[in-house]
C-alpha cells in the first residue's frame, strides 16, 4: 500500500529557494529571506546560506527545509570538514552515510547546496551527494524555477553571481514561497 504525504505533513519544507553558480572560477550560492509557516510570512530577512570556516578552510553553504534541522546539518558538516580538511566531497559523503543511517538523523527535513569554490554538491536525507552536471543548481519550493533561469543563462557573458542574482529574482516572481532578499555568499573569482 502506497502512501500520499501532503505538503501539510511539512508546512515548513517547500519554503525558500536556494541556488548555487559556478563560472568563471567563481561559485555563487544565494537564498531568499522569507520563512513562511503554512500560509503566513513569518521573516522576510532570514540567512539560509552562510559560511563556514572550519579550521581556516572556506565553504559556503545554503539550505532548505526546516531551520533547526538545517542548522544541525550544517553542525555536523562543519565537524566532518574539520575532521577531513580540505576534502568537502569526503566529509558530504560521511555527513549523507550518517543522515541516511541515524535515527535520529533520518528524521531530519532539509537539503543543503554546498561548495568549497572548486567543487559543488547537493546534500539530501535520501544519501545522495550529487554534484550539478550543468555547474548550476537549485533547491527549495523555487528550486525549478531558479535552476531553469539559471542554466537559460550560463551560455551568456554573465558573471557567476549576476546568474544568480537574476535567476532569483525569476524564482521570487514565481513562487509565493521566495522574496527578493537575497543572502548572496561568493568563493574564487
Amino acid at each position: 500500500m502506497t502512501q500520499c504525504i501532503a505538503d501539510s505533513d511539512f508546512p515548513g519544507w517547500h519554503g525558500t529557494t536556494i541556488i548555487g553558480v559556478k563560472k568563471g572560477g567563481e561559485v555563487v550560492i544565494a537564498g531568499d529571506g522569507q520563512v513562511s509557516l503554512g500560509q503566513t510570512v513569518i521573516k522576510g530577512t532570514a540567512r539560509k546560506v552562510r559560511r563556514l570556516s572550519p579550521g581556516g578552510y572556506d565553504v559556503i553553504a545554503g539550505f532548505a527545509g526546516s531551520t533547526a534541522d538545517a542548522f544541525t546539518l550544517l553542525e555536523r558538516l562543519e565537524a566532518k570538514l574539520e575532521a577531513t580538511p580540505g576534502q568537502l566531497q569526503r566529509a558530504c559523503v560521511e555527513l549523507a552515510k550518517d543522515w541516511r543511517t541515524d535515527k535520529y538523523l533520518q528524521k531530519l527535513e532539509a537539503m543543503l547546496i554546498v561548495s568549497d569554490g572548486a567543487q559543488m554538491y547537493v546534500i539530501t536525507g535520501a544519501g545522495d551527494v550529487l554534484e550539478p552536471e550543468h555547474d548550476v543548481t537549485a533547491i527549495g519550493s523555487g528550486g525549478n524555477y531558479a535552476l531553469a533561469a539559471g542554466r537559460a543563462m550560463m551560455d551568456t557573458d554573465l558573471g557567476a553571481e549576476e546568474i544568480a542574482r537574476r535567476a532569483m529574482a525569476i524564482a521570487s516572481d514565481i513562487c509565493v514561497y521566495t522574496n527578493g532578499n537575497l543572502t548572496v555568499e561568493r568563493l574564487g573569482g
